[in-house]
């Protein structure tokens, strides 16, 4: 059975009907997988990824993020219908949703506060997963400060030093996972369900105005992660923020909390992209030091 033979075969299976593939459209945007448009006989659609045969993981923990964001019913993902390898891949097979229209910025940050309120006992999730291609550790851990120190910061920096970013940015990196509880006196988050990468390339709108989400890094962590990263880039406009802040307010400590969440993307585009990045991480960890003193 060729490739798309083996995907389509696991996209009835799942469906529970055969699914008669009339042709596969290659689309463009994507930096790790591949990605597809997989049009049926009938007129059925699926988007689909693909990877080498050894991120099956990748993809069944990306499954796992868009099936707990899609329980909520809040906002909208694209529903998972398959994943698995085939004879040369790892695929991902997603609901196909025609993205474009206008978009309703105001629903886009209700409905992300929505999502936020689900909860979990724990910080983490089921599954580790990746932030881009670097693997992001998703063990469950009862204490925040314990979890974005161990689990985010500090394996960015170890990742960091293997790359041949140290010295300074060692030595500042350790001086701030030692003061990390100074960031958080009076403010204890709650685990909330999180996109885990949602910079404004990761949503779209539907042709009615729907939002939609998409290329988790899902996990249970706090809310203001999220909100911080999609200042990070750029992409989301005041009515999100202000739908978002009457839903949900923000603790004022927030104004600080922003830089220390959007400090492991940094570090993280410093391991992925080089040395820019690395700077601009110590510049952060300087700021944030000060703030601490």
């Amino acid at each position: 059975m060729d490739q798309w033979g083996e995907i389509t075969a696991a996209i009835g299976r799942a469906a529970g009907l055969s699914f008669n593939l009339a042709r596969a459209v290659p689309l463009g945007g994507g930096d790790i997988n591949s990605a597809y448009r997989l049009e049926g006989k009938d007129g059925t659609r699926y988007f689909a990824k693909l990877n080498t045969a050894d991120r099956r993981a990748m993809f069944a923990a990306e499954s796992a993020s868009l099936e707990a964001m899609a329980n909520t019913r809040t906002v909208r993902v694209p529903r998972p219908v398959a994943y698995g390898v085939s004879s040369h891949f790892a695929f991902l097979v997603l609901e196909h949703l025609d993205l474009g229209g206008t978009g309703n910025a105001r629903m886009l940050g209700e409905r992300l506060a929505a999502m936020h309120r689900a909860s979990a006992p724990e910080f983490g999730f089921a599954l580790d997963n990746t932030i881009g291609s670097t693997p992001q550790p998703n063990g469950w851990m009862n204490e925040w400060i314990a979890f974005w120190r161990e689990r985010r910061l500090a394996f960015q920096l170890r990742l960091a030093a293997k790359n041949g970013y140290g010295g300074k940015l060692q030595e500042l990196g350790e001086r701030l996972l030692d003061a990390l509880p100074v960031y958080f006196k009076g403010y204890t988050p709650q685990p909330s369900l999180l996109h885990g990468d949602l910079w404004g390339g990761n949503h779209a709108y539907l042709r009615d105005g729907a939002p939609v989400i998409f290329d988790p890094a899902a996990y249970y962590g706090d809310r203001e992660a999220d909100i911080a990263m999609t200042e990070l880039f750029g992409g989301f406009d005041s009515d999100f923020y202000s739908a978002y802040r009457a839903a949900w307010p923000l603790d004022a400590g927030y104004a600080t909390r922003k830089t220390l969440y959007n400090l492991y993307h940094i570090l993280n585009h410093a391991n992925l992209f080089g040395a820019g990045y690395a700077r601009q991480a110590q510049d952060m960890i300087q700021r944030l030091l000060i703030e601490a003193a």
